[in-house]
């Protein structure tokens, strides 16, 4: 891609949608945020969906160094893209999306996949130590060495691992592709702590994979209760936008056309639903957009009355 078509992606504003008083606002631009041993591919099926329904996306590369480079790294590219934003996180990538959002107020909302989602002061290492999982008994250690006397550790997945606690629900033919290409993380990725926490201030959305055998479901439970995320669990390994690219593609969007209006309150507590309900509620809130009325709509019906 040319550097100037590069840079017109990076800023392009999406397609103006009506609203019910007839003025125009502007769709979100959605950024997709992918996680360790992996790269931006991953998000492939929800990237598509959502451009046929006409929003501006981009998955970025996350460089996988470091919490602060890479947060940091993300945030930039935050700055370059004009009017609202989306910002959805995989993974390693919600630890991401929670610091470079912190003092972007163009980040309307957050979106977590089977995520990180850490608090000021928490590690994915501590985090992870209070809700084990398979992933402890998966990975390796592999030395690296950069220019300028960089040097640190990676950590891959085990081949013979990654299809039990990484991608359960894909063909065996496709994880033993994923191993072979998978992006290794630095340890320091895991080991940097949290010096913000976006999700305390800006709206979240989070989906549970149930059968994630990387990140413990319960501790993905504890994240999106704690931070009060409009919340829809489903039976998915870990790779939730590979495996089940339309229920992520649901989930966003109902980030995106609450960001569309004004910004809902965080709710007290985490709300559970059932896949199909937050899929029907997207159906409604879809076609109510389309009539004009749907942004305030689904602003109210996110709402949730503090217990």
């Amino acid at each position: 891609m040319a550097a100037g078509s590069a840079m017109a992606l990076c800023t392009a504003l999406a397609a103006p949608a009506a609203a019910a008083d007839g003025t125009t606002t502007t769709k979100p631009t959605i950024v997709l945020v992918h996680g360790a041993f992996a790269d931006a591919s991953s998000w492939n099926g929800v990237v598509e969906r959502l451009e046929r329904r006409g929003y501006t996306v981009i998955a970025p590369a996350n460089p996988l160094r470091g919490l602060y480079s890479d947060s940091t790294y993300i945030a930039s590219l935050l700055d370059s893209i004009k009017g609202p934003i989306v910002l959805a996180g995989h993974s390693y990538g919600g630890a991401l999306i929670s610091s470079a959002a912190d003092s972007n107020p163009r980040v309307k909302s957050l979106v977590y996949i089977s995520a990180l989602m850490l608090d000021v002061g928490e590690s994915g290492m501590s985090l992870g130590a209070k809700f084990p999982s398979e992933l402890d008994t998966a990975t390796k250690s592999v030395p690296y060495r950069a220019g300028g006397g960089i040097s640190g550790t990676d950590l891959y997945l085990k081949p013979d691992k990654l299809h039990q606690v990484f991608a359960a629900d894909l063909p065996e033919s496709t994880t033993r592709v994923m191993a072979v290409t998978q992006r290794p993380a630095a340890t320091t990725a895991f080991s940097e702590k949290a010096k913000v926490a976006a999700w305390k201030h800006i709206p979240s959305w989070f989906l549970v994979a149930k059968q994630d055998k990387t990140i413990n479901p319960d501790q993905e439970r504890f994240e999106a209760k704690r931070a009060g995320s409009h919340t829809v669990e489903i039976n998915s390994s870990h790779v939730a936008m590979i495996a089940h690219p339309e229920a992520v593609t649901d989930l966003v969007l109902q980030a995106a056309t609450a960001a569309g209006s004004a910004r809902p309150a965080l709710a007290a507590s985490g709300s559970t639903h059932d896949a199909r309900a937050e899929t029907a509620l997207t159906g409604i809130a879809a076609a109510s957009v389309i009539a004009g009325a749907g942004a305030v709509l689904l602003g109210r019906r996110l709402r949730r009355p503090a217990p």
